[in-house]
């Protein structure tokens, strides 16, 4: 029998790393419920635009279609919300649970939008945010 290679390392695991998810998802049955609010929407499916100053940074968040904020490329994965830190996008997605990520804070979900600007500004550290290059 041949040795552990890298691929079956990975692939035992991204399963580890599934079951896991599939056990905490089942812990928490609320978080799938019509109308359950993980990002402290005012109602179901909405999200607050935000503007603030945070830490010396600018953060703001709008729907994405909305005028003033500059174009950018979401294919569905912000769930047509576009966040920005001092002007540049941060590329955000929601995970299946309600959840918010960030290029910056990827391991790191949050309640929303404006958490997961703040936890990117948090991360940078003072450091200027590049532009996500699109695909």
């Amino acid at each position: 029998m041949p040795g552990l290679t890298r691929r079956r390392a990975l692939t035992a695991a991204a399963a580890l790393t599934a079951a896991a998810a599939l056990t905490a998802a089942a812990a928490t049955p609320t978080l799938f419920a019509p109308g359950a609010s993980a990002a402290g929407h005012s109602h179901e499916g909405a999200l607050e635009p935000f503007d603030e100053v945070y830490k010396g940074r600018r953060i703001q968040g709008r729907p994405a279609g909305m005028a003033g904020m500059g174009g950018g490329h979401h294919h569905g994965h912000g769930a047509g919300y576009a966040v920005f830190v001092d002007g540049v996008e941060l590329h955000v997605m929601r995970n299946a649970d309600g959840s918010w990520i960030s290029v910056v804070s990827h391991y790191a979900p949050v309640a929303g939008p404006r958490a997961a600007a703040r936890a990117a500004v948090d991360e940078l550290q003072g450091a200027a945010l590049l532009p996500f290059p699109a695909n």
